[in-house]
């Protein structure tokens, strides 16, 4: 599994103009499956993202998670991260899960985060969404599963 982690102040997804999630200060995590990926990755990712300490301490440093923070997160399914754009103009999608698989992958990312304490919002699986953020610092991270799907594109 793939995500993008970005620091936030507020983020919200709409789909067809109804906002179907919406956070203050948190994490928005855009979220990608790959064909090799099991619900272990889901649980490694839950807890690292979660762990992450990239939230500022009272001296200005990057020392707090978002389970310090109280901060919520916007879980966004994405399956676009798992684009191959390394040969031709169109990128491939051969390493992406497939839908059931990858919707029951996301679905079991959501509860392992919640599991923790967190508060997590959601996108809507196979929607076409808008997104929209505010980076806080900007933080933006990539963090990948230790399962083989890291090498798949």
């Amino acid at each position: 599994m793939r995500a993008v982690v970005q620091r936030v102040t507020q983020a919200r997804v709409e789909v067809d103009g109804a906002v179907t999630g919406e956070i203050g200060p948190g994490l928005l995590v855009l979220l990608g499956v790959a064909k090799p990926d099991t619900p272990a990755d889901a649980e490694f990712l839950a807890e690292k993202i979660a762990g992450l300490r990239i939230f500022s301490d009272g001296a200005g440093k990057m020392n707090l998670s978002l389970l310090d923070t109280g901060g919520a997160m916007l879980a966004v399914s994405q399956f676009t991260l798992y684009g191959d754009c390394r040969k031709g103009r169109r990128p491939s999608f051969d390493h992406a899960a497939p839908a059931d698989q990858a919707r029951a992958l996301y679905e079991h990312f959501i509860e392992a985060v919640r599991r923790t304490g967190v508060r997590v919002e959601t996108g809507v699986f196979q929607a076409h969404m808008s997104v929209s953020l505010v980076n806080d610092g900007p933080v933006t991270l990539i963090v990948e599963s230790p399962s083989p799907s890291q090498s798949a594109g």
